[in-house]
């Protein structure tokens, strides 16, 4: 599998990287995990704007989700060669509800449906093109999902948000890279259910034995070498901050 960062903002853009958003490749498939504000642009730099085959919503807040609604316009007007055909879509309960009020000005209730093949996740395991894929519900105000996408006897686990969970432990055990968030500031924000902090995200990572940690989703407010340093002091194996269009072989 390969990875690439799209974007990996938290709550807003910062002036170097639009919200969450990371390409996942296998086979000649290309599945998007979340496509947040600013996503859609970043996007085009790695792949066409038609060349996703499916796409993973993690939970429903802007910063995930957003640019669906310009990568509706992209599909449901495409005047050369026609409008596309439906794209798989998986995102919690209310998915099209939510992006047709958020666009606000569709040409009919269902035109969302027209070009988006939407899916409800539970907590599950299910293919999704050549990858199998488990879904468990995570810690948040609104329902959310994090997911382990797996291929060729490899894994990635991408927490989307959530505060400390145990499913989250469960969902990353023994993956080869967790890309897990890390919004708070280890002593400074203490919200439960919310989000991680650097120390969270690291002592996550290490109750579930990953291989790998890449910290993601800090906010431009958030000082990211601090949430390194925090996740460093109780995880011992590789850990990195997510950079946009930086990429990893799994």
């Amino acid at each position: 599998m390969k990875l690439t960062v799209v974007g990996c903002s938290g709550s807003f853009p910062s002036a170097e990287s639009a919200c969450s958003s990371y390409l996942v490749e296998a086979d000649g498939f290309r599945l998007l995990l979340d496509m947040g504000n600013g996503a859609l642009g970043e996007l085009q730099r790695h792949c066409g704007l038609y060349d996703l085959d499916a796409i993973f919503l993690s939970h429903l807040h802007a910063d995930h989700c957003i640019d669906m609604c310009a990568y509706f316009v992209a599909r449901y007007y495409r005047h050369d060669g026609g409008r596309c055909d439906p794209i798989p879509v998986y995102g919690p309960e209310g998915t099209e509800h939510r992006l047709t009020t958020a666009y606000a000005d569709t040409p009919t209730a269902s035109s969302m449906s027209e070009v988006f093949d939407f899916h409800t996740v539970k907590p599950s395991t299910f293919d999704i093109g050549p990858f199998t894929v488990h879904t468990e519900r995570v810690r948040h105000p609104v329902e959310a999902y994090g997911i382990r996408v797996e291929h060729g006897g490899r894994s990635l686990t991408y927490s989307g948000d959530t505060g400390v969970s145990e499913s989250l432990d469960e969902l990353a055990r023994d993956t080869d890279l967790f890309l897990c968030e890390a919004a708070f500031t280890h002593g400074k924000e203490n919200i439960p259910d919310l989000h991680l902090n650097g120390r969270e995200a690291g002592e996550t990572a290490t109750r579930a034995g990953v291989r790998r940690l890449v910290l993601t989703h800090i906010p431009p407010w958030t000082d990211p070498q601090a949430n390194l340093a925090d996740a460093r002091e109780v995880y011992a194996g590789p850990v990195e901050l997510a950079a946009p269009r930086a990429s990893y072989e799994i």
